[in-house]
């Protein structure tokens, strides 16, 4: 039979470690909703039952019914500390990601980090292996408690309640009110009842004759003055294109420390976060069903071409299978460029990226766009020394690094005599341990820069604002078809 004991020890844990998840009941001075109680034994039973049936043992099942939460409740505390957010359902798209990028991830954990959760996969493996057991009757009451508990937890997230929380998501807000396991149940099964956008009918831009467009999403670039004050030096590349910008200003991007396909997916289609509900969380995963929203697809396919850069794994995001789908004729990846040497760092340099894009420029014929996505400030940021001074240090070098490819860019484009439009604007802000944290502002730089055929830059009377990516996608379309008499 179903034991009662075990049951109520399951039911006690969950409901404890989940309470940490933060943000906690602690925190929010009120227990979960009944709402997200209720998902959360469902999920506890059925996963309670499976692993009965695996262990053919009922306490030690529920011990590590417990463990395991504890784990999310960790991980997802630990991802807060880091990120600013939760854990969220689309996390687990990444999982994959983290084995074929570990330095991307584990990078970001402290020492007693990788320390708790080694050990935490270790006790579980631990309990499986040394407290399983022969009872077959044991494992057939557990496959019928799994039943139930699915059943319960369809029954929990499909009630009407949730219902609201697809139009307006808030993650801080659901996890306190109703729980993590809740809120990555209920939101994942109200994601895949959520249909893409569709694309309106809009007129293509076509732009200049001969016009360019080069759109450079540079890693971790944020003004060292909005992060470290106002004594931090400025950047020279970053001023001059706002002394000559047709428009810039600042760019509210979604995320801090990560998330860079959120910052790319508005940018690049133009889709704004109210639209996209809970697509928000990562939009790549259902972007090719946006595909009439990108660039690449806005512009006269029969006047420009595309090519979209990127000098990394384009399997990352699965840009490799997106990047067509959204338009764009030819993908230059990590292959196109020259390794970097032990000294420069880890990722390909903005120097070499710089160089690819100017060659790109001048041999392209026609009206061309380049998207260009960059990594050599990618973290972790030690490599200048321990603690938080060296890892600013560190960061700040690979800055100097990324505004001096907008200089050079600056200076060389207006020698092309052509229209080009050139966008620069940085994903999020990095997230450096003492150094930059999560918290407070999170904008990023931008600038749109025109110059003429004569090489001139053509400048507005009040470029500076405060624009979201998708806004920012479409200042893009207007600076091309203010060109031609085109609005966007």
């Amino acid at each position: 039979m179903i034991d009662p004991l075990a049951c109520l020890l399951m039911a006690v844990g969950l409901v404890a470690v989940d309470a940490a998840a933060r943000p906690g009941v602690l925190a929010a001075r009120r227990p979960r909703s009944a709402g997200g109680l209720a998902v959360l034994i469902g999920a506890g039973a059925a996963l309670l039952g499976v692993l009965v049936a695996v262990m053919g043992a009922w306490v030690p099942a529920a011990v590590l019914v417990v463990l395991l939460g504890a784990a999310l409740t960790l991980v997802s505390n630990i991802k807060r500390d880091v990120l600013g957010e939760p854990l969220v359902f689309t996390d687990l798209a990444l999982v994959g990601a983290v084995f074929q990028h570990p330095q991307f991830y584990l990078s970001a954990l402290r020492p007693w980090h990788v320390a708790a959760l080694i050990l935490g996969g270790a006790t579980l493996g631990a309990v499986v292996l040394l407290l399983a057991t022969g009872d077959l009757s044991a494992r057939l009451y557990g496959l019928g408690l799994a039943g139930l508990g699915l059943l319960w937890l369809k029954a929990a997230t499909g009630h009407a309640v949730w219902r609201p929380l697809a139009a307006d998501p808030d993650l801080e807000r659901d996890v306190r009110t109703h729980g993590l396991v809740a809120i990555l149940l209920v939101y994942w099964r109200l994601w895949k009842q959520q249909d893409a956008p569709q694309s309106p009918p809009r007129l293509p831009v076509a732009g200049e004759v001969d016009a360019l467009l080069i759109v450079i999403q540079c890693e971790s670039f944020a003004d060292p003055q909005d992060l470290f004050g106002a004594g931090e030096p400025a950047l020279p590349g970053l001023a001059a294109a706002r002394a000559q910008a047709w428009r810039a200003g600042r760019l509210a991007v979604p995320g801090f420390g990560a998330y860079t396909m959120r910052t790319e997916f508005g940018v690049l289609f133009g889709l704004p976060e109210s639209a996209l509900g809970l697509h928000r969380f990562d939009p790549f995963l259902t972007a090719a069903n946006a595909a009439g929203w990108a660039l690449p697809n806005r512009l006269e396919r029969a006047a420009w071409t595309s090519t979209f850069v990127h000098p990394h794994d384009m399997r990352f995001y699965g840009r490799d299978r997106l990047m067509p789908a959204a338009g764009f004729d030819r993908i230059v990846g990590e292959d196109a460029f020259p390794a970097p040497t032990a000294a420069e760092g880890r990722y390909v340099t903005d120097a070499a990226v710089c160089d690819g894009l100017l060659a790109l420029a001048g041999e392209a014929a026609g009206r061309h766009f380049l998207y260009a996505v960059t990594i050599e400030n990618h973290g972790p940021w030690s490599a200048g020394g321990a603690g938080g001074a060296g890892n600013k240090a560190e960061y700040l070098r690979l800055l100097a690094n990324s505004d001096a490819m907008l200089a050079r860019l600056l200076a060389e484009l207006p020698r092309l005599r052509r229209p080009v439009t050139l966008c620069f604007f940085g994903d999020h802000r990095p997230s450096i341990p003492a150094v930059s944290l999560p918290g407070g502002d999170r904008h990023t730089p931008f600038v749109i820069v025109r110059f003429d055929a004569d090489g001139n830059a053509i400048p507005a009377a009040d470029p500076a604002q405060t624009l979201t990516p998708a806004e920012l996608h479409g200042e893009i379309l207007a600076a091309l078809g203010s060109g031609d008499g085109q609005g966007s």
